[in-house]
């Protein structure tokens, strides 16, 4: 489980397929230290286990379902990615809970100024938008964000300074693809 709050951007090192499993190496800097093999690390939303520590890196696999849910497929070499390591119990939740089980993609549709800020619009698909309240939490490649405005097909986010100068979102721009992770108390209430 996560926070949604991005310790560290990461850059892909190297991917390698081996049958329906992708190796991916990232390389990282900061939450290296004390991370051991068979802890589960938030890479860009989608809860990975580390297979291997290096010096400057950390090795995850993926399987076939993850790679076909999540923007993981799409990655490049020397392409960041938001990275967060597992929550410990005794410390504060700054964001909200993240599991790191993606729902879906979404599609940057624009990235400008609404109100003299700046906005996101992302398109979700058809069947999850039930699931975007607005005041409502949401994770968009793993950052915990919250839903400014939503409209039949997509929803509008709000992003301050930090938010673009430490994550992946400063990077992305229209027809980009995030992770979508909806907040797992907006989908137990949808589903009862």
């Amino acid at each position: 489980m996560f926070s949604g709050i991005i310790e560290e951007l990461g850059v892909v090192k190297r991917i390698t397929h081996c049958g329906n499993i992708a190796r991916i190496e990232i390389g990282a800097g900061n939450i290296i230290p004390g991370v051991k093999i068979g802890e589960s690390v938030s890479v860009n939303g989608a809860c990975l286990t580390v297979v291997a520590v290096k010096n400057d890196s950390l090795v995850f696999e993926a399987i076939a379902e993850t790679l076909k849910v999540t923007n993981l497929r799409l990655l490049k070499t020397a392409e960041m990615v938001n990275l967060e390591r597992s929550l410990r119990v005794t410390e504060r939740v700054s964001g909200h809970f993240v599991l790191g089980h993606v729902d879906c993609l979404g599609i940057i549709r624009s990235k400008d100024y609404r109100n003299g800020n700046l906005s996101f619009q992302i398109a979700i698909p058809p069947g999850f938008i039930k699931y975007c309240l607005p005041k409502g939490s949401i994770a968009v490649d793993g950052i915990s964000l919250t839903i400014a405005d939503r409209k039949s097909t997509s929803i509008f986010l709000y992003i301050i300074p930090h938010t673009l100068k430490n994550t992946t979102l400063g990077f992305k721009g229209p027809s980009g693809r995030v992770n979508i992770e909806f907040d797992t108390l907006v989908k137990a209430a949808q589903r009862s």
